[in-house]
């Protein structure tokens, strides 16, 4: 199989071929290395590898298998992840100059539970500095590239994951979404990308951003592989005393079984607020890729409490970002990124009455959500980037100060999710007429990550879609 070939390969697919005999892990690695080095200089998405490292890490995977051993349902499977994600002894800079020599004393528990499933760790990618921004800039390590056209911006804070998965480089990889860095970049890219409900993941040995919002998940070219991943990183951690302990349920046998009577909801008001002609006519288009499977589609009005949704976002963040960066903002302030440093900042300058209002108001939106909403329709359907994606350049709020009350609306449809922390997952639909991908999300209640799945998986059979992989 030629190393295209190889680089088009899902994640199932790939694992199902190590398991056949049919490919080696070594073989698939030295492929994943290979593109991501031939790739950087091009889209700037690798903050490090280990090449050596991964090779013997592939050679041992390939022992086992020869042996008749598996080390799980990713045994071989090369894999990504954005850099912030620490591992016992391995630098983990978090998109930033601050943390350029930060080695962690041990290893996050996502990691551990992939490691486990017998995945392979090739590289960090890069990301949005500290994790805080939706456009992918960032001044310190430069910005990432759309593979589907170099100007346009990626999507962050997960730039480099979901470049790196959109190009063929790896197979998946894990990002974080505090206001939809996991979504965002998935519809930037064409990728399908989970936030999972509030503590279905630990986010122990993640970097924190906002330790009330901060999710995480995968991004994958496929439902299926999306599914996989998150299955395999999800449950119980008593070292993340936020996780819960509900059983997880089985994400992969039922997914091609789509729930019988299901509703699916779209927003009549706040969602569709700000949306771009052209992002509007792909979201009825994919809404009529579900009316043609026979899913009632039903339109219903989102309780005015959400509206204020977006703001508790900014206004928690804020406060929890900056006082998680308190002594580097006093003592490392000139090494921070010119918009890193103004948001963070902005964060001091919130009431705690305020921080304490918008926490309390939490539940009482979700409440309000949950009867208003999910006691009419299973699933709810939600553009995720409200225009076509914009340039690098038209985008730069540190070159366009101006364009700030632009980039805040981005987050229109993506940050109500995470102060909710309901589970959404985003998926393609198509593109607009720059080129780029604009996507869909679903979101369901809590815990429904698998009705969210079932609901993709139909869609993506019914309207399969393509990805820049080149040779």
């Amino acid at each position: 199989m030629s190393d295209t070939a190889l680089a088009k390969l899902s994640l199932s697919a790939v694992s199902e071929a190590i398991e056949k005999g049919e490919v080696s892990s070594e073989e698939l690695t030295r492929n994943c290395l290979e593109r991501l080095e031939s790739a950087h200089p091009r889209l700037n998405c690798v903050a490090g590898m280990a090449a050596e490292a991964a090779l013997d890490d592939a050679r041992k995977a390939d022992q086992v298998r020869s042996s008749g051993q598996s080390l799980g349902p990713l045994h071989g499977v090369p894999l990504a992840h954005k850099d912030m994600y620490y591992r016992k002894g391995r630098v983990s800079a978090c998109g930033s100059k601050i943390r350029a020599d930060f080695v962690p004393e041990f290893t996050a528990t996502v990691l551990g539970k992939l490691d486990a499933a017998g995945a392979l760790d090739i590289a960090r990618l890069n990301m949005v500095e500290f994790a805080y921004g939706l456009t992918g800039h960032n001044e310190i390590t430069g910005n990432v590239h759309n593979p589907w056209n170099l100007d346009y911006i990626t999507g962050g804070s997960s730039s480099g994951p979901a470049v790196s998965v959109s190009a063929g480089l790896v197979y998946g990889t894990l990002g974080s979404d505090t206001g939809g860095s996991i979504r965002f970049p998935a519809s930037c890219c064409g990728l399908v990308g989970m936030k999972p409900t509030y503590g279905r993941v630990s986010r122990y040995g993640a970097m924190p951003l906002s330790h009330t919002l901060d999710h995480v998940g995968p991004l994958t070219r496929t439902v299926r592989d999306c599914a996989l991943l998150t299955q395999t990183i999800a449950g119980a951690d008593p070292n993340d005393r936020t996780c819960s302990t509900r059983t997880v349920g089985d994400y992969l046998s039922g997914l091609e079984n789509l729930p019988k009577g299901l509703k699916v909801g779209v927003p009549s008001n706040y969602f569709y607020d700000p949306i771009h002609p052209e992002v509007r006519v792909r979201m009825t288009e994919s809404l009529k890729v579900f009316k043609d499977l026979g899913i009632e589609v039903r339109e219903l009005a989102m309780p005015e409490t959400i509206y204020a949704s977006n703001a508790m976002v900014n206004l928690i963040a804020g406060v929890e970002g900056a006082s998680h960066h308190a002594l580097w903002l006093r003592e490392r302030s000139q090494d921070y990124g010119t918009q890193t440093l103004g948001r963070l900042r902005a964060g001091l300058l919130y009431l705690a009455v305020d921080y304490m209002e918008a926490l309390k108001l939490r539940e009482v939106v979700l409440q309000d959500f949950l009867e208003r909403v999910f006691t009419q329709v299973d699933v709810l359907h939600v553009p995720i980037v409200p225009i076509p994606v914009p340039t690098l350049e038209e985008s730069d709020v540190g070159a366009n100060p101006g364009f700030i009350d632009y980039i805040s609306q981005l987050g229109h449809c993506t940050r109500p999710f995470d102060y909710l922390g309901l589970p959404a997952l985003a998926v393609p639909a198509g593109t607009t007429s720059n080129g780029l991908p604009t996507g869909f999300q679903l979101v369901g209640r809590p815990f429904a990550e698998a009705t969210l799945f079932q609901t993709a998986a139909a869609f993506e059979a019914a309207s399969p879609w393509t990805h820049p992989i080149e040779d």
